[in-house]
């Protein structure tokens, strides 16, 4: 009897078939390496496919050999993978686990292929796909354990209790305070019972953000005055709620619309019974709305201030929400005067106002790399109680603190002011994170005004407007690098028993600068270091370009082709051909009409969420994304027609020699290209300006690779957006991941000690308070969706101790 008859049929066909699948995996791989190769690139890939490719032709004509020749593949795929990666788990499992399957089944096949050639059938290959098949479900398990990039070492700084009447009373400011520090000076949720938070009540603002890719999301972080929460939703409408209930008390609604524009991330507060820090404007003189009657409170004695995605700035009541007839217009300021031609959707306000003493202070966004000419950045100061033009700050002019001529429209697009600021009233100083001008990826047409300004920290005057000082953080800017985040101001040690004001700047590309407050120069050094040059006719190139080196960069390493990723072979490789395809030169590689990486890419590093700040340890605290940006300037000869200014996509900067194109650095697959993890929260220590700790921030479990919902808590670290929450009780509260989930981590040590499942996932930033009238401590969070996902929300959930009876 032929030997081959004792091999069942189904067998033959199974060994046929991963014959088939390994060859059909080997040719893949040959192809691609032989183009990777091409381009310089690591030969491993054409060989594993040349020999893989083999290997699958001689198990389809079930010979052993195949098996054999397959099996030294995989061990030099292992040698290969360690020598490539190091013993990093996400890379390894990236270039191992579909080798480590395919050798498991061909493992498997063994004995059949022995048996059909009528050998002995070597049981021992069982063993051996039974210690793959053990390495690969421990990597299976492993893949659920949180992974961080570094960890706390030696003794953790003790938890300070806060001290008798220096308990927080309210969040009266978008970052809690004008300082932007957005820590609560609150101990009674602690890191040993925030097991126990359970949702205490959840509002619904009836306002749903429609997904429609561009600008909207729920980024509000309320306010809490006393007993009431006041928040802003999607479209600017305004509600107040209970504290202890989420009920709600009023509601305003302003009709304001802005194409493909739905947000809005805060509101400000004042109250004209309380005397401002500083006299920022001459004192107005009484009006009779703010004139009491007896025991009754004067008509928006206190009030709430927004800006709206239309260019209007509001004053409510804050009992009420009724307009405040004494201030601008019957209660708003229309934004748009002296700002001359506005076309729709290119001039929206998309930070809270700045309530600075008894002036408000507002920048806002123009519309990016649509055309030249687009609206200005102006920032402007208005007095809180009337709504009167208090200063102007316009920055093409030679000295900008000059208000223009009123019969006179600001300098149309200068760099523009689009996030949050913050104020210092024992300085009497406001600091603006400035943006750049527009377009972002060419600037042959910048003025030296725009040079100096763009991407920039610039400290005012509070009550005249008039420039104390500029830092820059980018010079001639193409990478739209502008300053996304409201600075943190701290005081820390100077190293002599004492202590310097301190100005945190957290940017784009990984940067963390450290200012002396009060004089612009830095604190922790920065060094400038020699600037990769472009090639574009008609575009100039800066030098050098500062890099903060005195601090931690996060997420701005120089990429490698080794750093590419995917979550198999193939599509790691197809990364690595895309990587050599590009001209990369290390970060500020500038854009040209060729194919070029920006890495961090303008989506990466630190973002509007902001820094937080624990002054009881000098523990600074940043959540990044790292997302790399392929950029290419196309000739305006070739730029086709409805190319718009979104933030991915063809852009017509019209009026430049070019337009330009842009997208995220993704695998076919959808995922970012380079290794996890994708965003992380950090700890920096300000006295030692060294990095504490350092983990991944997020889960794959609602999203994966091409949108698909992978529904697994795999903790491989997810892009961030949004702003943390430290408390004085040792707790960093943080919602801005991709997953649905708020947060709790340990400040001290990175460890997450509790997280709650949201109904959608978040982009605002947690806040909380204690509730004068139960004594309850809430985490309030507002939850509208994550960027990246479908499902959307009107969501605003409060989390505290279970009561006490």
């Amino acid at each position: 009897m032929d030997e081959t008859t004792k091999v069942p049929a189904l067998c033959r066909v199974l060994v046929v078939l991963l014959g088939i699948l390994v060859t059909l995996f080997g040719l893949a791989l040959l192809v691609g390496g032989v183009r990777l190769v091409q381009l310089g690139g690591s030969w491993y890939f054409l060989l594993m496919g040349a020999v893989s490719a083999v290997a699958g032709v001689l198990l389809v004509m079930r010979r052993p050999n195949g098996a054999l020749l397959y099996g030294l593949a995989f061990v030099a795929t292992l040698l290969w993978a360690l020598v490539d990666a190091g013993w990093e788990f996400w890379p390894l499992v990236s270039r191992l686990v579909m080798p480590a399957v395919l050798a498991l089944l061909v493992a498997l096949a063994w004995p059949v292929l022995r048996r059909s050639r009528g050998q002995v059938a070597g049981r021992g290959a069982y063993g051996v796909a039974a210690v793959l098949l053990v390495g690969l479900l421990a990597t299976a398990v492993s893949a659920f354990q949180p992974r961080p990039v570094q960890t706390a070492q030696g003794t953790t700084p003790p938890v300070v209790p806060v001290a008798k009447g220096a308990e927080q009373r309210d969040w009266m400011h978008w970052g809690n305070t004008t300082a932007g520090t957005r820590f609560a000076a609150l101990d009674q949720i602690t890191p040993a019972n925030v097991k126990e938070l359970q949702v205490a009540w959840t509002a619904h603002t009836g306002d749903v953000p429609e997904s429609n890719g561009f600008g909207a999301e729920d980024q509000n972080t309320p306010l809490q005055i006393g007993d009431t929460l006041y928040l802003c939703t999607p479209h600017n409408q305004v509600i107040a709620i209970d504290a202890d209930s989420g009920k709600q008390r009023w509601a305003f609604d302003p009709k304001a619309t802005a194409p493909n524009w739905q947000r809005c991330r805060g509101l400000g507060y004042f109250d004209a019974t309380t005397a401002p820090a500083v006299a920022a404007a001459p004192a107005p003189a009484p009006l009779p709305a703010m004139e009491t009657t007896g025991t009754a409170p004067a008509l928006c004695e206190k009030r709430i201030l927004m800006t709206s995605i239309d260019a209007r700035l509001f004053a409510l009541d804050a009992k009420t929400g009724a307009l405040c007839p004494d201030f601008g217009s019957n209660g708003v300021v229309d934004l748009k005067t002296g700002m001359g031609e506005i076309k729709p959707g290119f001039y929206t306000l998309t930070a809270a106002p700045l309530v600075a003493g008894e002036l408000i202070v507002v920048g806002g966004r123009v519309a990016d790399n649509i055309e030249v000419g687009e609206p200005s950045g102006v920032v402007r100061a208005y007095n809180v109680r009337t709504g009167a033009l208090a200063w102007v700050w316009d920055l093409s002019k030679e000295t900008p603190d000059v208000p223009l001529d009123p019969s006179i429209h600001y300098t149309r697009a200068t760099p523009n002011v689009w996030t949050s600021m913050a104020y210092d009233p024992q300085l009497g100083l406001v600091y603006l994170p400035t943006g750049n001008t527009t377009p972002d990826q060419w600037a042959g047409e910048r003025t030296p005004q725009d040079d100096k300004y763009s991407s920039a920290v610039v400290a005012l005057d509070a009550a005249t407007g008039k420039e104390r000082w500029v830092y820059q953080t980018v010079h001639h800017d193409l990478w739209d690098y502008d300053l996304p985040a409201q600075p943190t101001l701290t005081d820390v040690p100077d190293g002599k028993g004492g202590t310097l004001p301190a100005l945190l700047q957290i940017t784009k590309a990984g940067q963390i600068f450290m200012l002396n407050r009060q004089t612009g120069v830095p604190i922790s050094e920065v060094r400038d270091i020699p600037a990769p040059q472009g090639n574009a006719e008609g575009e100039r190139y800066a030098a050098t370009q500062p890099l903060s080196v005195g601090l931690p960069q996060i997420g701005a390493q120089t990429l490698t082709e080794s750093d590419m990723w995917g979550a198999t072979p193939i599509d790691q490789m197809l990364c690595r051909i895309q990587f050599k395809q590009f001209r990369y030169d290390g970060m500020y590689t500038p854009p040209g009409e060729d194919l070029a990486l920006q890495w961090p890419g303008s989506l990466g590093g630190m973002n509007w969420g902001s820094a937080s700040v624990d002054p009881t340890t000098g523990y600074l605290f940043v959540n990044d994304m790292r997302l790399g940006l392929w950029t290419k300037l196309i000739p305006r000869a070739q730029m086709t027609s409805g190319a718009g200014g979104v933030e991915m996509g063809a852009a017509s900067q019209t009026g430049t020699p070019y337009g330009s194109l842009r997208d995220r650095f993704l695998s076919k697959l959808g995922i970012p290209c380079q290794k996890p993890p994708f965003g992380t929260m950090s700890a920096i220590n300000l006295a030692t300006r060294q990095l504490v700790w350092q983990v991944p921030v997020g889960t794959v479990k609602d999203t994966g690779p091409m949108g698909i919902k992978m529904g697994l808590p795999i903790p491989i670290g997810m892009p961030t957006l949004g702003g943390s929450l430290a408390t004085q009780s040792g707790l960093l509260f943080f919602a801005g991941t991709q997953d649905y989930y708020l947060r709790a981590y340990d400040s001290r040590t990175g460890e997450e000690v509790w997280k709650a499942r949201m109904p959608v996932g978040s982009q605002g930033t947690p806040m909380t308070y204690v509730s004068p009238k139960t004594g309850r401590q809430y985490v309030v969070i507002s939850a509208g969706g994550a960027r990246q996902s479908p499902d959307r929300g009107d969501y605003v959930i409060a989390y505290a101790l279970p009561e006490r009876r």
